[in-house]
């Protein structure tokens, strides 16, 4: 009789959750400010954005072990001030996801926002708009198939991270067992009734992902050649 727990997919789904509402936010902080202005390092720093995508995971996750490793820059600060270890925690598990999915928001976001017109938004500053407001009721609205597409995308990414999360989070049974983990060591074992029960989740909750955004935006697209 297989031992199923279902501790994989509720932290996979915890993981997955928190790590996309942080890269949301921040994909969509930098990408409209970078979208909006011009200055030196521009490219350096968006390079920087998008190198987890051509970079292997496991070197991610070397990157971020040397950052929250205990002797690391950001690891020795949290353990002398907080008396807190990022390093074997589902917190881990969330800073990995985050790196490696905030790429795919960043882009997206970058690319709905240089498509939004610039003259409606400086044509309701003209009319004594707010920056915030400006964003909120012109840009956001008009970007928001793009932003919705890179949400989506960095769930799904966040969802199936597996190496930068096994070098800075490691493998707990109950802690830090993400699906991607347990499939993993569930070869390992030669339990593979139990590995192929986890691919078929992992399989499902991605296909679903991706379905459901395509069937989205054909709806929109419809409806907008509609209006036209």
């Amino acid at each position: 009789m297989m031992d199923m727990s279902y501790s994989p997919l509720l932290l996979s789904l915890k993981v997955a959750v928190i790590s996309t509402a942080i890269v949301f936010l921040l994909g969509l902080i930098f990408a409209h400010r970078f979208s909006r202005k011009e200055f030196f390092g521009k490219s350096i720093i968006e390079a920087l954005f998008l190198l987890p995508l051509v970079l292997p995971p496991t070197v991610v996750g070397f990157g971020l072990l040397i950052l929250f490793g205990k002797k690391g820059w950001i690891g020795k600060w949290l353990l002398e001030w907080f008396d807190y270890q990022v390093v074997f925690t589902w917190v881990g598990a969330v800073i990995a996801a985050v790196v490696v999915s905030f790429p795919l928001m960043y882009q997206s976001a970058s690319a709905a926002f240089t498509s939004v017109d610039v003259k409606l938004e400086n044509a309701a500053r003209t009319m004594g708009a707010s920056e915030w407001r400006v964003f909120w009721t012109i840009a956001f609205p008009l970007a928001w198939p793009g932003l919705l597409a890179g949400f989506v995308l960095s769930f799904a990414r966040g969802l199936g991270e597996f190496g930068a999360t096994l070098m800075l989070a490691g493998y707990i049974p109950g802690k830090t067992d993400t699906i991607p983990m347990a499939i993993y060591f569930a070869v390992e074992a030669g339990q593979m009734e139990k590995a192929t029960f986890w691919v078929v989740i992992i399989v499902a909750l991605g296909f679903s992902t991706i379905l459901w955004l395509n069937w989205w935006s054909r709806r929109n697209m419809r409806r907008y050649s509609n209006e036209k």
